[in-house]
């Protein structure tokens, strides 16, 4: 056992002396031994150097008080509120009276085994758990938990999601499905096909966003937080300017209820429906964005485009659907051989094909 360094409960203190040559003790927050000799190794430096170490004192809130400001912070903030405030709650009924500071890595994880037992899928559960480490990250600005408790949460890592799908129709299936949707449902599913806009983006569209003159579907409030805009090809705009798309002078939405006026806060019902009556199986709302995203790549569109299109915010994001564009690549060592030895591959091939003959 290091000197200075003891326990009390499942938190580690440590001990030293301070300018004024007299004992001081601090609870480190940790229940990490290696935590406590990090912090204590701090403080001996500081004083070492003749600064005194400020130690605040942070009153013991707990989960319940920092979900409360957490909704709060995030409404208006974030367009995924209503989703985090949902995933929260459930939260809030493991950990509501749980002091901040008892968070520890074991615990976290406990929470991702819990979900894998429920059969939460990876992408679902580090979703939730990301959440959870978001909100610690707010905890440790507002001084309601020290950054030990944030590191011990940190350390608990993502689960990787082997199976990471990417769904796409073919024009066939897209003309299908099309054909068996509903009258309200279809100009959202062309929308989506054509712009390839997230479904919230879609049903809460405005017609003061969309742009006929110069061609535009403005964004503001993204989910990554920044504008983006969205070129309108023919098909969007002999959709808007259809009649039977009725734009009414007292309700702002494009897609909208008849009977409420209220812009839908759902279509998943009448998808499936679509879908059924398609034939089409094992698809979701979101891959007509894939879909969008796919044909953009298969038809030679680069791939920085299309995450400017997608709204991405790192590139990464859509270097999924470069696998589609393999002639690009073909095109890309092509240039290169040229350019190296003055003869293409597809010289070259040709050459090899007539000495086989």
């Amino acid at each position: 056992m290091a000197t200075g360094i003891y326990k009390r409960g499942k938190v580690w203190w440590i001990r030293y002396t301070g300018l004024d040559g007299k004992q001081k003790r601090e609870a480190t927050g940790s229940d990490s031994f290696k935590d406590a000799e990090i912090k204590l190794a701090d403080r001996k430096n500081a004083i070492g150097k003749g600064e005194e170490p400020e130690i605040k004192r942070i009153p013991n809130h707990s989960f319940r008080e920092l979900s409360e400001r957490y909704l709060s912070w995030i409404q208006g903030r974030q367009r995924s509120a209503r989703t985090k405030g949902y995933i929260i709650g459930q939260l809030l009924s493991l950990y509501g009276d749980i002091p901040l500071k008892r968070f520890s890595t074991s615990l976290v994880d406990q929470l991702q085994t819990d979900l894998i037992s429920k059969g939460y899928k990876p992408a679902s559960n580090n979703k939730i758990t990301n959440i959870v480490k978001h909100m610690f990250n707010k905890a440790v600005e507002w001084e309601m938990v020290g950054s030990e408790t944030l590191k011990r949460i940190r350390k608990v890592k993502p689960l990787r999601d082997e199976g990471k799908r990417l769904r796409y129709l073919s024009i066939e299936e897209c003309n299908t499905l099309i054909n068996t949707c509903d009258n309200h449902l279809k100009p959202i599913v062309v929308t989506a096909l054509n712009a390839g806009m997230r479904k919230g983006e879609i049903l809460n569209l405005k017609w003061e966003q969309v742009d006929l003159k110069h061609g535009f579907i403005l964004l503001d409030r993204t989910k990554n937080g920044e504008r983006r805009e969205i070129p309108i090809n023919k098909t969007l705009e002999a959709l808007f300017l259809d009649k039977n798309l009725i734009r009414r002078i007292d309700i702002p939405y494009v897609f909208y209820g008849a009977i409420t006026g209220n812009p839908y806060q759902e279509v998943k019902r009448s998808f499936n429906t679509a879908l059924r009556k398609a034939k089409i199986r094992d698809f979701h709302f979101h891959d007509l964005r894939h879909t969008f995203a796919s044909h953009l790549v298969m038809s030679g569109v680069d791939i920085t485009t299309v995450s400017r299109l997608l709204g991405h915010k790192s590139l990464s994001m859509t270097l999924r659907y470069s696998h589609l564009a393999p002639s690009h690549m073909v095109k890309a060592v092509d240039v290169l051989d040229t350019v190296l030895n003055g003869k293409t591959i597809s010289t070259k091939l040709a050459q090899f094909e007539s000495v086989g003959r």
